[in-house]
Protein backbone atom coordinates (compact mmCIF):
# COMPACT_ATOMS: atom_id res chain seq x y z
CA UNK A 1 0.00 0.00 0.00
CA UNK A 2 2.86 2.36 0.85
CA UNK A 3 4.45 1.73 -2.53
CA UNK A 4 1.19 2.40 -4.36
CA UNK A 5 0.61 5.57 -2.39
CA UNK A 6 4.09 6.89 -3.20
CA UNK A 7 3.78 6.37 -6.95
CA UNK A 8 2.14 8.80 -9.38
CA UNK A 9 -1.60 8.63 -9.81
CA UNK A 10 -2.63 7.14 -13.15
CA UNK A 11 -4.67 10.25 -14.04
CA UNK A 12 -2.08 12.79 -12.86
CA UNK A 13 -0.72 15.05 -15.61
CA UNK A 14 1.82 17.84 -15.87
CA UNK A 15 0.18 20.76 -17.74
CA UNK A 16 3.53 22.29 -18.73
CA UNK A 17 4.86 18.99 -20.07
CA UNK A 18 1.61 18.43 -21.97
CA UNK A 19 1.77 21.91 -23.46
CA UNK A 20 5.37 21.43 -24.64
CA UNK A 21 4.80 17.98 -26.16
CA UNK A 22 1.56 18.98 -27.87
CA UNK A 23 3.11 22.17 -29.23
CA UNK A 24 6.03 20.18 -30.66
CA UNK A 25 3.67 17.75 -32.42
CA UNK A 26 1.53 20.52 -33.90
CA UNK A 27 4.61 22.51 -34.90
CA UNK A 28 6.04 19.51 -36.74
CA UNK A 29 2.73 19.13 -38.55
CA UNK A 30 2.74 22.76 -39.69
CA UNK A 31 6.38 22.68 -40.78
CA UNK A 32 5.90 19.50 -42.82
CA UNK A 33 2.70 20.86 -44.34
CA UNK A 34 4.43 24.11 -45.30
CA UNK A 35 7.37 22.28 -46.85
CA UNK A 36 4.96 20.36 -49.08
CA UNK A 37 3.04 23.47 -50.11
CA UNK A 38 4.27 24.91 -53.45
CA UNK A 39 3.03 28.36 -52.45
CA UNK A 40 5.26 28.31 -49.38
CA UNK A 41 8.26 27.23 -51.44
CA UNK A 42 7.68 30.10 -53.86
CA UNK A 43 7.38 32.74 -51.12
CA UNK A 44 10.14 31.35 -48.91
CA UNK A 45 12.69 30.35 -51.56
CA UNK A 46 12.07 31.42 -55.14
CA UNK A 47 10.79 34.99 -54.76
CA UNK A 48 13.38 36.26 -52.24
CA UNK A 49 16.32 34.89 -54.24
CA UNK A 50 14.89 36.14 -57.54
CA UNK A 51 14.20 39.61 -56.12
CA UNK A 52 17.69 39.90 -54.61
CA UNK A 53 19.27 38.86 -57.90
CA UNK A 54 17.09 41.40 -59.73
CA UNK A 55 18.15 44.20 -57.41
CA UNK A 56 21.78 43.21 -57.89
CA UNK A 57 21.61 43.08 -61.68
CA UNK A 58 19.25 45.97 -62.41
CA UNK A 59 19.56 48.51 -59.57
CA UNK A 60 22.92 47.89 -57.89
CA UNK A 61 24.87 50.45 -59.90
CA UNK A 62 22.21 53.13 -59.45
CA UNK A 63 21.96 52.57 -55.68
CA UNK A 64 25.75 52.58 -55.35
CA UNK A 65 25.96 55.84 -57.31
CA UNK A 66 23.36 57.48 -55.06
CA UNK A 67 24.61 56.19 -51.69
CA UNK A 68 28.33 55.81 -52.37
CA UNK A 69 28.36 52.33 -50.82
CA UNK A 70 27.91 48.75 -51.96
CA UNK A 71 24.22 48.32 -52.79
CA UNK A 72 24.18 44.84 -51.24
CA UNK A 73 24.33 46.34 -47.74
CA UNK A 74 20.93 47.88 -48.40
CA UNK A 75 19.30 45.32 -50.68
CA UNK A 76 20.10 42.21 -48.61
CA UNK A 77 18.47 43.56 -45.39
CA UNK A 78 15.52 44.87 -47.41
CA UNK A 79 14.92 41.54 -49.16
CA UNK A 80 15.24 39.66 -45.84
CA UNK A 81 12.53 41.86 -44.31
CA UNK A 82 10.33 41.63 -47.37
CA UNK A 83 10.62 37.84 -47.46
CA UNK A 84 9.57 37.49 -43.84
CA UNK A 85 6.55 39.74 -44.37
CA UNK A 86 5.48 38.18 -47.66
CA UNK A 87 5.73 34.67 -46.23
CA UNK A 88 3.43 35.66 -43.37
CA UNK A 89 0.53 35.68 -45.81
CA UNK A 90 0.91 31.90 -46.12
CA UNK A 91 -0.09 31.64 -42.47
CA UNK A 92 -3.21 33.65 -43.26
CA UNK A 93 -4.18 31.16 -45.94
CA UNK A 94 -3.47 28.24 -43.60
CA UNK A 95 -5.62 29.59 -40.76
CA UNK A 96 -8.56 30.26 -43.06
CA UNK A 97 -8.28 26.76 -44.55
CA UNK A 98 -8.17 25.11 -41.12
CA UNK A 99 -11.14 27.17 -40.04
CA UNK A 100 -13.22 26.20 -43.08
CA UNK A 101 -12.45 22.47 -42.92
CA UNK A 102 -13.17 22.31 -39.19
CA UNK A 103 -9.64 21.48 -38.03
CA UNK A 104 -9.60 24.28 -35.43
CA UNK A 105 -12.93 23.05 -34.08
CA UNK A 106 -11.57 19.49 -33.79
CA UNK A 107 -8.53 20.76 -31.90
CA UNK A 108 -10.84 22.60 -29.51
CA UNK A 109 -12.79 19.42 -28.84
CA UNK A 110 -9.68 17.32 -28.13
CA UNK A 111 -8.19 17.12 -24.60
CA UNK A 112 -5.17 19.30 -25.43
CA UNK A 113 -3.91 22.56 -24.00
CA UNK A 114 -5.72 25.59 -25.44
CA UNK A 115 -2.43 27.40 -26.03
CA UNK A 116 -0.82 24.53 -27.97
CA UNK A 117 -2.24 25.46 -31.39
CA UNK A 118 -1.36 29.20 -31.29
CA UNK A 119 2.11 28.46 -29.90
CA UNK A 120 2.68 25.80 -32.56
CA UNK A 121 1.81 28.28 -35.29
CA UNK A 122 4.21 30.80 -33.75
CA UNK A 123 6.99 28.20 -33.55
CA UNK A 124 6.41 26.99 -37.12
CA UNK A 125 6.51 30.59 -38.31
CA UNK A 126 9.83 31.09 -36.50
CA UNK A 127 11.26 28.04 -38.29
CA UNK A 128 10.14 29.42 -41.65
CA UNK A 129 11.52 32.86 -40.90
CA UNK A 130 14.88 31.49 -39.84
CA UNK A 131 15.12 29.39 -43.00
CA UNK A 132 14.14 32.26 -45.30
CA UNK A 133 16.47 34.75 -43.61
CA UNK A 134 19.37 32.28 -43.79
CA UNK A 135 18.67 31.66 -47.47
CA UNK A 136 18.63 35.39 -48.28
CA UNK A 137 21.84 35.87 -46.30
CA UNK A 138 23.54 32.95 -48.07
CA UNK A 139 22.54 34.40 -51.44
CA UNK A 140 23.85 37.81 -50.40
CA UNK A 141 27.17 36.32 -49.28
CA UNK A 142 27.48 34.56 -52.63
CA UNK A 143 27.01 37.96 -54.31
CA UNK A 144 29.62 39.68 -52.11
CA UNK A 145 27.81 40.65 -48.90
CA UNK A 146 30.11 40.48 -45.85
CA UNK A 147 29.95 41.18 -42.10
CA UNK A 148 32.54 43.64 -40.78
CA UNK A 149 31.50 43.75 -37.12
CA UNK A 150 32.01 40.21 -35.84
CA UNK A 151 29.95 37.12 -35.11
CA UNK A 152 27.69 38.73 -32.49
CA UNK A 153 26.61 41.37 -34.98
CA UNK A 154 25.91 38.63 -37.53
CA UNK A 155 23.69 36.75 -35.06
CA UNK A 156 21.77 39.94 -34.23
CA UNK A 157 21.44 40.62 -37.96
CA UNK A 158 19.72 37.27 -38.49
CA UNK A 159 17.44 37.70 -35.48
CA UNK A 160 16.01 41.07 -36.60
CA UNK A 161 14.02 39.71 -39.60
CA UNK A 162 12.87 36.73 -37.53
CA UNK A 163 11.48 38.87 -34.71
CA UNK A 164 10.12 41.48 -37.12
CA UNK A 165 8.48 38.74 -39.18
CA UNK A 166 6.85 37.22 -36.10
CA UNK A 167 5.47 40.62 -35.12
CA UNK A 168 4.07 41.18 -38.60
CA UNK A 169 2.65 37.64 -38.59
CA UNK A 170 0.74 38.48 -35.41
CA UNK A 171 -1.07 41.27 -37.29
CA UNK A 172 -1.81 38.99 -40.23
CA UNK A 173 -3.02 36.22 -37.92
CA UNK A 174 -5.38 38.55 -36.04
CA UNK A 175 -6.76 39.87 -39.34
CA UNK A 176 -7.32 36.37 -40.68
CA UNK A 177 -9.12 35.25 -37.52
CA UNK A 178 -11.53 38.20 -37.45
CA UNK A 179 -12.02 38.77 -41.17
CA UNK A 180 -11.53 35.40 -42.86
CA UNK A 181 -13.32 36.47 -46.02
CA UNK A 182 -12.57 40.18 -46.17
CA UNK A 183 -8.80 39.99 -45.66
CA UNK A 184 -6.90 38.19 -48.40
CA UNK A 185 -3.33 37.81 -49.54
CA UNK A 186 -4.02 40.34 -52.28
CA UNK A 187 -5.08 42.90 -49.65
CA UNK A 188 -1.85 42.52 -47.67
CA UNK A 189 0.58 42.62 -50.58
CA UNK A 190 0.05 46.36 -51.36
CA UNK A 191 0.90 47.18 -47.75
CA UNK A 192 4.15 45.23 -48.05
CA UNK A 193 5.02 46.84 -51.39
CA UNK A 194 4.36 50.37 -50.12
CA UNK A 195 6.37 49.66 -46.99
CA UNK A 196 9.35 48.52 -49.07
CA UNK A 197 9.06 51.43 -51.50
CA UNK A 198 9.06 54.12 -48.81
CA UNK A 199 11.86 52.61 -46.77
CA UNK A 200 15.55 53.34 -46.16
CA UNK A 201 16.29 49.86 -47.46
CA UNK A 202 16.67 51.36 -50.95
CA UNK A 203 18.29 54.76 -50.37
CA UNK A 204 18.89 57.07 -47.37
CA UNK A 205 15.92 59.03 -46.09
CA UNK A 206 17.35 62.35 -47.32
CA UNK A 207 17.08 61.09 -50.90
CA UNK A 208 13.30 61.08 -50.69
CA UNK A 209 11.19 64.22 -51.25
CA UNK A 210 10.89 66.28 -48.08
CA UNK A 211 7.15 65.80 -47.78
CA UNK A 212 7.51 62.00 -47.53
CA UNK A 213 10.63 61.87 -45.35
CA UNK A 214 8.70 61.74 -42.01
CA UNK A 215 6.79 58.68 -43.28
CA UNK A 216 9.98 56.98 -44.49
CA UNK A 217 11.83 57.74 -41.27
CA UNK A 218 9.09 56.61 -38.88
CA UNK A 219 7.64 53.51 -40.52
CA UNK A 220 8.69 50.17 -38.93
CA UNK A 221 10.75 48.76 -41.83
CA UNK A 222 13.21 51.68 -41.92
CA UNK A 223 14.76 51.26 -38.45
CA UNK A 224 14.96 47.50 -38.97
CA UNK A 225 16.80 47.97 -42.27
CA UNK A 226 19.06 50.64 -40.73
CA UNK A 227 19.95 48.38 -37.80
CA UNK A 228 20.77 45.47 -40.10
CA UNK A 229 22.94 47.67 -42.32
CA UNK A 230 24.77 49.05 -39.29
CA UNK A 231 25.40 45.56 -37.93
CA UNK A 232 26.86 44.45 -41.25
CA UNK A 233 28.95 47.33 -42.50
CA UNK A 234 29.10 49.69 -39.54
CA UNK A 235 27.08 52.73 -38.56
CA UNK A 236 24.31 53.58 -36.08
CA UNK A 237 22.88 50.45 -34.46
CA UNK A 238 21.52 51.18 -30.99
CA UNK A 239 18.91 53.77 -31.92
CA UNK A 240 17.39 51.86 -34.88
CA UNK A 241 17.57 48.64 -32.87
CA UNK A 242 15.57 50.20 -30.02
CA UNK A 243 13.05 51.61 -32.50
CA UNK A 244 12.66 48.19 -34.12
CA UNK A 245 12.15 46.55 -30.72
CA UNK A 246 9.49 49.11 -29.81
CA UNK A 247 7.66 48.59 -33.11
CA UNK A 248 7.71 44.80 -32.66
CA UNK A 249 6.53 45.07 -29.05
CA UNK A 250 3.70 47.36 -30.15
CA UNK A 251 2.60 44.91 -32.85
CA UNK A 252 2.70 41.97 -30.45
CA UNK A 253 0.93 43.91 -27.71
CA UNK A 254 -1.82 45.17 -29.99
CA UNK A 255 -2.63 41.72 -31.39
CA UNK A 256 -2.20 39.38 -28.40
CA UNK A 257 -5.75 39.70 -27.06
CA UNK A 258 -7.38 39.71 -30.53
CA UNK A 259 -5.51 36.50 -31.42
CA UNK A 260 -6.66 34.78 -28.22
CA UNK A 261 -10.25 35.86 -28.75
CA UNK A 262 -10.09 35.12 -32.47
CA UNK A 263 -8.79 31.60 -31.98
CA UNK A 264 -11.62 30.88 -29.56
CA UNK A 265 -14.20 32.27 -31.99
CA UNK A 266 -12.69 30.37 -34.94
CA UNK A 267 -12.60 27.13 -32.95
CA UNK A 268 -16.07 27.32 -31.42
CA UNK A 269 -17.93 29.07 -34.23
CA UNK A 270 -19.04 31.89 -31.96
Amino acid sequence: MAVLAAGPRPDSRDPVSDLVSQTVVLTRRLVVRSARNPMTVVHAVALPVAFLLTLKVVFADSITAITGENALYRSVPLVALLATMSGATIGMVGINAERRDGFLARLWALPIHRAAAPLARLAAEAVRLMFTTSLVLATGIALGFRFHSGIIAAVLWVMIPVIFGLAFSSIVTAAALFWPRGITVEAVQPVIILGATFCTGFVPVDRYPEWVQPLVRNQPMSPAADAMRGLAVGGPVLSPLIATALWCAAMFGATLLPIIVGYRRASTGR
